[in-house]
This record gives structure tokens, sequence and C-alpha cells, in this order.
């Protein structure tokens, strides 16, 4: 009992000392709140002493910001007044002196009107707007005044020669111009001859490069003051001659189809040679030229620059395609043919530039112009074709061979379809024009009509002949010709083995029906064959296989009489190529000389026995080979025979 006594006094002594120190922080925490609430009341009243002034200080911090503002718009404004000031002297002054300078006071004006047009509060503003307007109107007449003599001074022609140092090197003309004589002057290029160097072209300079900002600049102004039609008519007016005059030196004329008709066809072949060149020229120097210095000028105005690209090439281009028209219109002959292809040719060559150049929507007319010519050409020389075919089977010439050579009408025809295969790259685009996808097929077509229409031509040429065995020489020689020029030439894998071949056995054939012709006769006159087989008789002459002295003699007689009737018609005769004249007289000699000595071995005893035997034996084996080596040398007699 005592020990919980002790217990609970502990507890009470301590549950006292724990309400002795809650009472004193109770008195320390009222005590806190009475000194706060003090300062509450005092802070109050200071903030309720101080709002007056406060509000004093934001009134006067707002009424300097708004000085400030003030200060800096009047500043702002009388920028803009000594703007004004300084614009209007450098206006008044004109653009000669300083025309960068004049340029930039016209964007001030522009930039005056734009702030005073955007503050119509103040007073003044209006009549700075409309003051400057009419000062800006006219700064705007001297820059297109300026434009104009500006564009004008740079304007001039472009000298011949300057085109020329342009080209390359195998296109540029060897003496003189081409528009000075029969087109001489200009470089032959042989059709489809590559060079080792590169063909580079250098559009020339039209307008020097310091000038084209300055030009630029001024366009630029215009079109900001809406002068669009005036920089139209300024350009198209001082470029559009440019470029005429310009191909006038040279040496580009407008021709008509009656003009051209008119032509003999070594001048006409001369210019139409220049005109390729010139096309060549005028699209890849003269008019590229002319587009880089109007896209320059007109940067940044699409539209406008199209138009007055346009505007300023249309004649001149009219006036070159106006001849390849002329031509394409005119007359159609053979020798025109590849002058056809030629012009073609470049039109194709140069097409992809045309699109570009040409490109936009205003110069779609020149573009539909320069397509219809290649297709014209295309189709011309396609006809033409079809005209030469026909022309080489209906030939009618007069001009006999009397020799039996080559005809020119072979020689002629076969000259012509090599150089057709010159053309085949040409030729395969050509027929590709009219939906022809078999190429080869089209060209090795057109070459075996050519050829089966001359030697249809030949074969009515070869009846002309009163001697048959000149008409079998004739189309030997012409036969030949043929196989041989086609062996030689891009031809043969075009017709092929077979039809060489064949061509083979027919030159043959007419040599073997030559041989038969001319030949039989006086050899049958070598012939014992059905002599009879009596002995000689009256005239004492000993029996030789019961063949008479006297049919010797007559044999003999004959032959004399036949071969030398020969060699003075067949010595007049040519057979051009040294190879198949050889083989010919060989050939007859292999027949002839053989028979002879055998029959001048047998009978000529029965005549050396007798009175005057030189008179029947003239010739010895060796004399009538030396006579045989005189025949087909096409020699000149007294009395020429057919």
């Amino acid at each position: 009992m005592m020990g919980y006594a002790a217990a609970m006094e502990t507890l009470s002594e301590r549950a006292a000392s724990i309400r002795e120190a809650m009472q004193k922080a109770q008195s320390v925490t009222d005590g806190m709140v009475s000194i706060l609430g003090s300062f509450d009341r005092r802070l109050s009243a200071l903030e309720t002493a101080m709002r007056p002034t406060q509000l004093k200080t934001h009134s006067m911090r707002r009424a300097h910001e708004n000085i400030d503002k003030t200060i800096k718009a009047a500043e702002l404004i009388l920028g803009q007044f000594d703007l004004s000031r300084q614009a209007e002297a450098k206006i008044l002054r004109g653009p000669h002196e300083d025309l960068e300078s004049y340029l930039e006071a016209v964007d001030q004006l522009r930039g005056i009107i734009r702030f005073f047009s955007g503050n119509k509060s103040l007073q003044s503003s209006v009549g700075v707007v409309n003051h400057a307007n009419s000062l800006l109107g006219k700064a705007i007449l001297k820059l297109e005044e300026e434009y104009r003599q500006l564009l004008s001074a740079y304007s001039k022609p472009v000298e011949p020669d300057l085109l020329f140092d342009c080209l390359p090197n195998t296109l540029r003309p060897s003496t003189g111009s081409p528009a000075q004589g029969d087109g001489s002057g200009l470089k032959s290029s042989e059709h489809h001859k590559k060079s080792l160097e590169p063909v580079v072209y250098h559009p020339p300079t039209l307008i020097p490069s310091r000038i084209l900002p300055l030009l630029h600049d001024l366009a630029h102004q215009m079109v900001e003051a809406g002068h669009h039609q005036q920089l139209f008519n300024i350009y198209s007016e001082a470029r559009s001659s440019v470029m005429e005059q310009s191909l006038r030196k040279l040496g580009v004329e407008r021709l008509t189809k009656d003009d051209v008709q008119k032509m003999q066809w070594e001048v006409l072949e001369a210019k139409i040679g220049n005109w390729i060149h010139f096309m060549r020229i005028a699209i890849k120097l003269l008019f590229h030229a002319e587009k880089k210095i109007c896209d320059q000028i007109y940067e940044g105005h699409d539209s406008l620059r199209d138009q007055c690209f346009a505007e300023a090439t249309t004649i001149s281009v009219g006036m070159l395609l106006s001849f390849g028209e002329a031509i394409a219109k005119s007359k159609r002959s053979p020798e025109k043919l590849f002058v056809l292809l030629d012009m073609y040719e470049i039109m194709r060559e140069l097409k992809p530039e045309i699109d570009i150049i040409f490109g936009s929507k205003y110069c779609a007319e020149v573009r539909e112009s320069a397509a219809v010519l290649t297709k014209r050409l295309a189709q011309t020389a396609q006809e033409t074709f079809v005209d030469f075919e026909e022309a080489v089977e209906k030939d009618a010439t007069k001009t006999t061979v009397l020799d039996g050579t080559v005809h020119p009408l072979t020689s002629y025809v076969i000259n012509y379809v090599k150089f057709l295969f010159d053309y085949q790259s040409t030729l395969k685009q050509l027929f590709q024009e009219f939906g022809d996808d078999d190429t080869d097929e089209k060209l090795a077509s057109l070459i075996t009509r050519i050829m089966q229409a001359l030697q249809n031509n030949l074969d009515g040429k070869s009846k002309q002949y009163k001697d048959p065995s000149l008409t079998q020489l004739f189309l030997m020689n012409n036969m030949h010709y043929i196989v041989r020029s086609v062996r030689r030439s891009e031809a043969k894998d075009m017709l092929g083995d077979d039809w060489v071949q064949i061509q083979r056995r027919i030159v043959q054939q007419h040599a073997n029906q030559y041989k038969r012709i001319s030949w039989s006769k006086i050899l049958q006159c070598l012939s014992i064959q059905g002599s009879g087989s009596g002995s000689i008789g009256a005239d004492g002459g000993s029996s030789n296989s019961g063949v008479s002295r006297a049919m010797v003699k007559d044999r003999f007689k004959t032959f004399n009489l036949l071969f030398e009737e020969l060699h003075q018609r067949q010595s007049q005769w040519t057979v051009p190529d040294s190879e198949l004249r050889e083989s010919l007289r060989l050939a007859v000699a292999e027949v002839l000389l053989p028979a002879y000595r055998s029959f001048a071995k047998r009978f000529g005893p029965m005549i050396e026995n007798g009175k005057n035997p030189q008179k029947y034996i003239r010739y010895k084996p060796e004399d009538l080979e030396r006579m045989l080596a005189e025949f087909f040398e096409g020699k000149t007699w007294n009395e020429p025979k057919r």
C-alpha cells in the first residue's frame, strides 16, 4: 500500500509541474498576440497615411512615359519631314548624276507616303501625302525615260564576228562571213563526223553585266508604280529591233516559196547550208543570251518577263522559220532530200533548247511553229523518197553510154543510197514521226525498193543497144558496180548476204551471156565438127580428116574478119572495173586461144605449104592474146559503132 501511495504522489507532482508550464506558455502567447495586434494597428495607420503619396508617384511616372512617347513620335515625324526634304532634293536633281541615290530617294518617298497614310490623325498628313505622291509621279516618269535611254544605249545589233567567236571551233567560219558569198565561208560540217573536241557554245554578252542591275532596279520601281505596259513597250521596241538587225547582219533573209523556186540549185543549196548554221547561232547564242538578260532585268516579275521576251523575239524567230517553211513547201526534187534531212535534223537537235528558251505560255506560238516546221520537213522528205523511187524506175533520159560502161543513173542512185546511210539515225527518227517502230526494217525496205527500181530501169535502157552482146556487157557493168558498192558500204548489212550473192550470180550470168553472144560464132570457125569428110581435091592438097584446103582458107579468112571486127568494136567498149575487165578477158582467152592453137596446129600446115600463107594465117596466138588485152579499154576509133 505504501508503494502505491508513493507512486500516486509522484504523478501528482508531475501533473502540477505540467499545469504550471502550460500556464506560463499561455501567458507568453497572450503577450505576443497583444504585441502583434498593436503592430497591425500601427501598419494600417501608416499605410493609410502613405496612400496619397503613392498615388502621386504613379501619376508622375505615367506622365513621364507619355512625355517620352510624345517626344519620340515628334522626332519620328520630324525625321520623316527631314527625309522628305532630302528625297525631294535628290529627285529634283534628276537621275543622271547619281542613279543609285535617286532610286534610294524614290524608296524613301514610298516610305514617307506609307508613314503619313498610316497617321491620318495628323493635321498635315493629307498635304504631305499629296505632295509626296506628286513628287513620286514625276520621279517615275524620269525613271521611265532613264530606263528607255539606258536600254537604248546598250541595245546594239550583234556583229557576226562576235557570234562566230562564240561558236565551237568546228563550226566557226574559215574565211569571211556567210552573208558575203555562197556560204563557202562556213566550215563544211560533213554529216555525222565526230570531233574529239567538246562542242561548247559561249553565249555573247548583249548588255554589260554592270548595267543589268541598274536596269533591274529601274524596272522594279516602274513595276511598283504600275507602269507594266510602259516597260513592255520600251523593252520590246528596243530589243526586238536588236534581234532582227543582228540576224540580218548575219545573213538571214525572209524568203517565200516563190523566191525559192526561182533560185538556181547551187545558190539555194548554199542558202540552206547557211540557214542551218543560222538556226544554231540564233537559238544557242542570240536568243539564249537575250533570255538571260530578260531574266535578270525582270527578276521577280515572271509574267512581265515572259511577255517582254516573247515580244522581243517573235519577229526574228518568224523570219528564221519562214525560210524553212518556204523550202518545205517548194517543189520536191531528189537533190533536195539530203538538205531536207539536214534541216529536219537541226530542228530535232534544237527542240530541247527551243522548248526551254521559249517555254512560257506567251511563246506557245513559237513552239508550235517550230514543231509544225519539223513535221512538215519530215513529211516533205518522206514524199521525196517516194518521188525518188518513182523517178529512178521511170527515168527516161536519152543518155546512152555508147561503150556499155556504168550509166550515170547507176552511180547517181548508188551515191544517193550511200548518203542515206550517212543519215541513218535521222531517217529512223523521221520514220518514227509517222509511227514506224521497226525503223531498220523500214530503211531496208526503202533501199531494196530503190535498188529494184534501178535494176528495172537499167533493163529498159539495155534494150537501146542494137548489139545484144553490148546489152549484156552494159548490164554486167552496172550490176557489178551496184554489188561492189553495196559490199563496201553499210547497205550490205541492211540488204543482207543473200541479196549480195543473188546479184553476184546475176553479174556472172550477164558475163556468160556476153561470151556466148560475142564469141560463139568465131569459135564455130575453129571447130571441125560438121565440116564434111571429103578429101582435098583438085587443088592438090593432102587430105586431113576430109577437110579441104579451100575450106581451111575460108575458115581462117572468116576468123580473121570476125576477130578484127570484134577487136575494132569491143576495144571501144568499156569495163571500168579493172578486176572485172581482166577476168572477162581471161574468160575469153581461156576458150579462144586453146581453140585457135589447136586449129592452127592441125590445119595450119595445109596453108603454110601453099601460096601467100600470111594472107590467111595472120595471127599467132601471142598476137591474139596481145589484142585481147586491148578489149574493153574504151578506145576511140574513127567510126564508133554501137
